[in-house]
């Protein structure tokens, strides 16, 4: 055999080629014997299962305390909870120990960092037009007890209390100062101080940073309802104004016609009461004089009753003596008419030509009843002469 042509029987390292595969096999066998012994309860079996569970036990409790470790960032507050109540904070940031879970509980809650929430809700203005409003609002934590006991979920309250607080802002605003940047700042600080205003009142543990408004958009499919309804507006506008005006101008008259009216009644009562006083005064003065004079009063009163009958007549009186030829005087009838006329015009209570008096007011020329009794006593003493 050549020198260099190797013996299939021997190995260059001096070993069979299928020697290493028979060790590996002798060894597993010999770790199944054992394993099944330990299963068996062998003779071998009890020291060995003793260390295993020992070991067992001691990774088991090495674990559980190791679930006691943590560790704190620089803004973060650890709220330590023993079986549910509030136990410490920790206030320090690093590592730190506290009893296995499910003695105590470890919640972090982050106090530093400036948190941000976007919405995109649809709001009606006071003029009555939609609009579709972007806003954010950035917030933090400030009190990690009151974050964790106080509302259920932060989050969702702040979100619905800013939504909230912006209708109510936005709904009392016109869309021009929605829309107008001059305007603008002040509805996002009104609607901050609200939002905080109402997370104060939840006792939340939320402080507010910031709120803005960063974009205003009217909806298209709204825009001629929203058109109708400002002509509307413009339309109610202009009637009030019109109904203001008609107002200005129909009050003023109307003060003064009564004003007017009143004067004009205050004159008509004071007429009558001066008339009435008069016609009071006037007999009784002649009362005195007929108690000092009967015959004489009596006479003048008859005089001046027939004086006032007579001189409202409207007839004229011609006596003609027998025995003149029979001619017949020619008299002006119509300015003996007119010059009747005039006479009662001076002599009725207004002083005015043709002017009769009101209604209800006693009339000085008509014979009372008294002067028409003195008449009659008058006729019958001259018919008695």
């Amino acid at each position: 055999m050549a020198w260099n042509q190797p013996d299939p029987q021997k190995s260059p390292w001096g070993k069979r080629p299928d020697a290493a595969g028979a060790d590996l096999d002798a060894r597993i066998k010999e770790w199944q014997r054992r394993l099944g012994q330990l299963l068996r309860g062998g003779p071998a079996a009890g020291p060995l299962r003793t260390r295993v569970v020992v070991l067992a036990v001691a990774a088991l409790l090495v674990g559980w305390v190791s679930t006691g470790l943590y560790e704190t960032a620089a803004a973060e507050r650890g709220v330590i909870l023993r079986f549910g109540a509030y136990q410490r904070i920790v206030q320090a940031a690093g590592a730190g120990w506290h009893l296995p879970w499910p003695i105590e509980t470890l919640y972090k809650v982050n106090v530093m960092s400036v948190k941000s929430q976007e919405f995109r809700p649809q709001v009606l203005t006071s003029d009555v037009n939609l609009v579709d409003l972007h806003f954010s609002v950035q917030y933090r934590f400030t009190d990690p007890i009151k974050v964790l006991f106080q509302v259920r979920d932060p989050e969702v309250t702040l979100g619905e209390v800013s939504q909230s607080a912006l209708r109510e802002v936005v709904g009392q605003s016109t869309l021009q100062d929605v829309l107008a940047g001059v305007t603008r700042p002040q509805v996002t600080q009104r609607t901050m101080q609200l939002v905080q205003h109402m997370l104060d009142s939840y006792n939340s543990g939320i402080a507010i940073s910031s709120v803005n408004l960063t974009d205003v958009q009217v909806p298209d499919p709204v825009i001629p309802s929203q058109h109708d309804a400002n002509k509307a507006l413009a339309d109610e506008e202009g009637y009030v104004k019109q109904a203001q005006a008609y107002a200005n101008r129909i009050v003023p008259a109307a003060q003064g016609r009564a004003s007017s009216i009143q004067q004009d009644a205050e004159a008509y009562k004071a007429r009558v009461v001066d008339i009435a006083q008069g016609q009071a005064t006037r007999f009784l003065e002649v009362a005195a004089a007929y108690q000092r004079a009967p015959a004489v009063t009596r006479e003048r009163l008859y005089l001046e009753a027939m004086e006032t009958v007579l001189g409202r007549a409207n007839k004229v009186i011609v006596d003609t003596k027998p025995g003149a030829g029979g001619n017949v005087i020619y008299l002006p009838l119509d300015k003996l008419m007119g010059r009747s006329a005039a006479s009662d015009a001076s002599a009725s209570p207004g002083g005015r030509p043709g002017s009769a008096p009101p209604p209800g007011t006693p009339d000085s020329a008509a014979p009372s009843d008294s002067d028409a009794d003195a008449g009659r006593q008058s006729g019958r003493s001259r018919s008695d002469r």
